[in-house]
């Protein structure tokens, strides 16, 4: 991908290329990100792959426009703000709507993947919050 914002014409992102760590303070130790696409002008998607080690949740966080989370392999988590814990499985989605927070991670026995897909409002896709 060359740049910020979506590309102009198709584009392949290879499994695996352009792989980093997901910046500091946002959940309980560090984990990998591969961004796909993003989207930088107001309604444009961003997307990202990440992987997350086991046991490690993300902090408490909102989407503007909220999030579309596909699970991909291992088993993960994820929770709304005093709601229960769920169970994610490979191929289960899961909607979090706009500003609700939430935290997904993994499982303590496996690795998590998932796919997440987020609208940009006012210049940003995410607002991270405390801890879980």
């Amino acid at each position: 991908m060359s740049g910020p914002g979506l590309p102009g014409e198709m584009t392949v992102i290879r499994a695996g290329e352009a792989i980093e760590t997901a910046p500091a303070g946002i959940a309980s130790a560090p984990f990998r990100v591969q961004h796909l696409i993003a989207g930088v002008r107001d309604g444009e998607p961003t997307a990202m792959r990440a992987t997350l080690d086991p046991g490690v949740r993300t902090h408490w966080h909102s989407h503007p426009r909220g999030q579309l989370l596909l699970a991909v392999s291992g088993s993960g988590l994820a929770q709304q703000r005093n709601g229960p814990i769920i169970e994610l499985d490979p191929g289960d989605a899961v909607w979090f709507a706009p500003g609700e927070l939430h935290w997904h991670g993994a499982g303590e026995a496996d690795a998590f993947v998932y796919v997440s897909v987020q609208a940009v409002q006012d210049g940003r896709a995410v607002q991270w919050h405390e801890p879980v």
